[in-house]
């Protein structure tokens, strides 16, 4: 068994439902400080996370992560116990193995055989990793970020492992995210008797001509790198629950995933100005999960591509699809950021799982990234 692949089940054997960490982040910081990086360990309210750094000069290239998994769903549907890590074929099965335990494992043993084949490497070397990424992400990445940036600590290349390829390993790298932007509508208008509409202001009623309206927007075109930007309504609440009562109250949650070709203020200004047309009696509580990032081809996305190459013999596609990530957090300090990890079909499922190899070679491609950053 290799090393990446015993420190994978290692740690996917650690039951750590967001936003527990149980003790991965302890085991991960142990074979850090041998290899001489000096460790914060952050508390943030319920999250754990931890800052650790080999080098006191630039650049510094950071391997972001969490090890919070998402809930199992029904463990009685999982072909073996989620968090007893099998090998089944050449699959190894378990609670994070792909989402992304794997990866943490393969940044650490790549981290292992660099700093052991390059003792006195340019730069630095860093981890940035949270327990707080499969939840509500406000006492992880982006407090560990604000502490580093209250001393002017900066992160100049970032990769994090997000379950980045879709058919083969490496074959999708994402050099950004798109936006999220939730709004929360609130339209109201008159409960009253079904049989007795004109005593009575149906907020539905009311609403949908302005509902439809938003859902044949063009937001934008997208560009070279985004597509469009996208508009959907997640959920629409009314009523009593009864058929004979006109709702007084329309509830919509509504969402926006969004390019770099338009901001959250224009979103939320059209948004406005088309209930503001309808005269409706509205209002909307914005909420904004993450800005678009983007990061062009330069040095980080050429040695990740360069490593995908060198490892696997194929090229990697650029790409900014997908939700988000906690690179949404980094990347507006100026870091280049991008995201590489295992194959993403099972993530969130029952029966997670990712291919026993890939690890391995997802642990080359991590190393050749270092070296060629760093060497």
């Amino acid at each position: 068994m290799s090393d990446t692949l015993e420190l994978a089940k290692n740690l996917i054997a650690r039951q750590s439902v967001t936003p527990e960490d149980a003790g991965c982040q302890e085991l991960m910081i142990k074979r850090l400080e041998a290899l001489d990086f000096k460790v914060e360990r952050l508390r943030f309210e319920d999250v754990d996370n931890f800052w650790a750094r080999r080098g006191d000069q630039g650049p510094v290239i950071a391997f972001a992560g969490h090890t919070d998994v998402v809930p199992t769903g029904p463990v009685a549907d999982w072909k073996f116990p989620p968090f007893e890590p099998t090998i089944d074929g050449n699959l190894l099965y378990g609670r994070g193995a792909a989402d992304m335990k794997g990866s943490l494992a393969a940044m650490l043993t790549a981290c292992e055989r660099f700093v052991k084949k390059n003792p006195k490497h340019n730069g630095s070397v860093a981890f940035l990793i949270t327990s707080d990424e499969e939840g509500p992400s406000i006492n992880g990445t982006v407090k560990v970020v604000e502490h580093l940036e209250k001393r002017n600590e900066k992160i100049d290349y970032c990769l994090v492992g997000e379950p980045s390829s879709t058919n083969r390993l490496g074959d999708i790298v994402k050099n950004g995210r798109r936006g999220s932007l939730n709004g929360k509508l609130i339209v109201t208008g008159m409960q009253g008797h079904v049989a007795y509409p004109h005593l009575a202001k149906n907020p539905v009623h009311l609403a949908a001509p302005a509902l439809a309206e938003l859902c044949l927007q063009e937001w934008d075109q997208g560009n070279e790198f985004f597509p469009p930007t996208t508009f959907q309504i997640s959920n629409i609440n009314a009523g009593t629950g009864v058929t004979n009562v006109i709702p007084g109250k329309l509830e919509v949650l509504i969402n926006f995933r969004f390019s770099t070709e338009v901001t959250q203020e224009e979103l939320q200004q059209r948004v406005q100005a088309i209930f503001d047309k309808h005269q409706l009696n509205y209002h909307i509580d914005w909420l904004l999960s993450g800005s678009p990032f983007l990061t062009q081809p330069g040095e980080l996305v050429a040695a990740v591509q360069a490593g995908v190459k060198s490892i696997m013999s194929s090229d990697a596609e650029l790409s900014t699809s997908g939700g988000t990530s906690d690179g949404r957090f980094i990347a507006p300090t100026g870091a280049q950021v991008v995201e590489l990890g295992p194959i993403n079909a099972t993530i969130h499922q029952v029966n997670e799982c990712v291919d026993v190899d890939s690890l391995d070679q997802l642990s080359l491609i991590y190393e050749k990234m270092l070296e060629n950053l760093l060497t």
